[in-house]
């Protein structure tokens, strides 16, 4: 798997630094999708965009690789300001500006040519929890504009929302949220490379 990927802080040693190479997010080119069922009647969607992160990505051993990304709880987005107002109510994440949602890879399984299983732990609401990301590399290249090494890739894995305490009118509204990332990446101006 020609893939980026996984686990914030693998590896410390000469090796690694050597073989994997550092990617920022695009934080304009990168979301993560949320969606759950409205008592029966509708699917009910929300996002999070401008996120912060990046990836350690060996090539040669994607399993490897590593990634982190973090975004403020208050920046998401329902579409519909009294909806996003409840969701940051006690009800729910009781939010503060200060409050962070955060994503740190711990293990990575590679199981195709570009398909990975990612591990890592969530933390949302000031609880974590280890979840299990499904993904898939879509390209790695040289960005057309930028004109340097640039990476994305897509994931999608389901949260139990009560599990991070935001359980409220569970299970008439569903308890699972299906959540959908697409995410790109550039290479680190101080990045080594081997080109």
């Amino acid at each position: 798997m020609k893939s980026l990927l996984i686990a914030a802080a693998l590896s410390t040693t000469a090796t690694f630094a050597f073989a994997a190479e550092k990617y920022n997010l695009d934080a304009s080119h990168s979301q993560v999708l949320f969606s759950y069922d409205h008592l029966g009647f509708s699917t009910t969607w929300g996002m999070f965009s401008g996120f912060e992160g990046e990836i350690m990505f060996d090539k040669d051993d994607p399993a490897a690789s590593s990634v982190t990304v973090s975004m403020p709880t208050k920046s998401m987005f329902t579409g519909w300001e009294a909806r996003t107002g409840h969701f940051m109510s006690d009800d729910f994440f009781g939010a503060t500006d200060e409050d962070m949602i955060s994503f740190v890879s711990t293990g990575i399984e590679v199981t195709g040519d570009d398909t990975a299983l990612i591990t890592g732990d969530l933390t949302m609401n000031d609880i974590t929890k280890s979840v299990v990301l499904d993904a898939t590399m879509n390209q790695a290249g040289t960005h057309p504009m930028a004109n340097k090494a640039w990476v994305g890739f897509d994931a999608t894995t389901t949260l139990v929302r009560s599990e991070f305490g935001l359980g409220q009118f569970a299970p008439f509204v569903s308890d699972e949220v299906q959540v959908q990332i697409s995410i790109e990446a550039g290479i680190a101006e101080d990045a080594p490379t081997d080109s």
